[in-house]
């Protein structure tokens, strides 16, 4: 799967709201084609929508995220042309002479690299599990 591939980790990009805004009004509608009476009956149509509807659900909280500042957002990411055009005003207007240059300190690398910490834990825990799981299930085949 895609989280297997080495170098593989997707909080290292995010897209703006505009991009996840787009993502919930398509999976919206694919939601409602699915769901409508014409699917009903069919099981992997059911499943599908069982999968966008828990998906859209991660974009949503994504969004809140984004919206609230809580995600923030780097030249790196995914943006849509609004957002892109938003901020080569920024820099327009900052890089006008008399503009106010404000300092910020960045520490986006600090707590990017402290949720890299965060993953790496909870796929260290789900590793051990899934081995602990083997190793108990090795002894239950082993009983007479």
């Amino acid at each position: 799967t895609v989280y297997d591939r080495p170098g593989f980790n997707e909080h290292d990009y995010n897209f703006s709201a505009e991009m996840l805004e787009g993502m919930i009004r398509e999976l919206d509608r694919l939601i409602a084609k699915y769901s409508g009476n014409e699917w009903n009956r069919n099981t992997d149509a059911n499943r599908i929508v069982e999968l966008i509807v828990e998906h859209r659900a991660l974009i949503q909280v994504e969004l809140n995220e984004v919206n609230s500042g809580l995600r923030k957002l780097t030249d790196r990411d995914f943006l849509g042309p609004k957002e892109r055009r938003r901020r080569l005003k920024l820099k327009e207007k900052d890089n006008k002479p008399g503009a106010q240059q404000t300092k910020r300190r960045d520490s986006s690398k600090y707590f990017r690299k402290l949720e890299r910490e965060a993953n790496a834990q909870k796929k260290r825990k789900r590793r051990d599990m899934r081995k602990l799981r083997k190793e108990l299930k090795k002894e239950g085949d082993a009983m007479p």
